[in-house]
């Protein structure tokens, strides 16, 4: 097997992270449920869009755990591939306008 960065396992420990500091992780656990919780979007839309920003933010634990989560409640793939094709566009609109402030740069120096 091929040794990676990342460990798969790791995935099942992300409740140790309290263990050097359990009042901060449980508000962070109080604060996780509260938000991934059945409100004005549905679990299964928040799921959807924990995706695309695992795949944006490049977090393998994240997309591993809400590929599970969106498959869990009702999404399919063709839905998640969509979901992830919104995060790229998103992200690559935000590289591209920033080449805006190049342009600015230029333009000031140029002058």
């Amino acid at each position: 097997m091929m040794e990676t960065y990342y460990s798969p396992a790791d995935l099942a420990k992300f409740p140790e992270i309290g263990k050097d500091a359990p009042e901060l992780a449980n508000k962070f656990f109080e604060y996780y449920n509260a938000v991934f919780a059945e409100g004005e979007l549905t679990e299964r839309e928040k799921a959807l869009i924990a995706l695309a920003v695992a795949h944006a933010v490049q977090c393998p634990y994240c997309i591993d755990a809400y590929t599970g989560a969106c498959l869990e409640k009702g999404s399919n793939s063709a839905e998640m591939t969509e979901a992830i094709h919104v995060a790229a566009a998103i992200q690559s609109g935000a590289t591209l306008v920033h080449g805006l402030q190049m342009r600015n740069i230029c333009n000031k120096i140029s002058l």
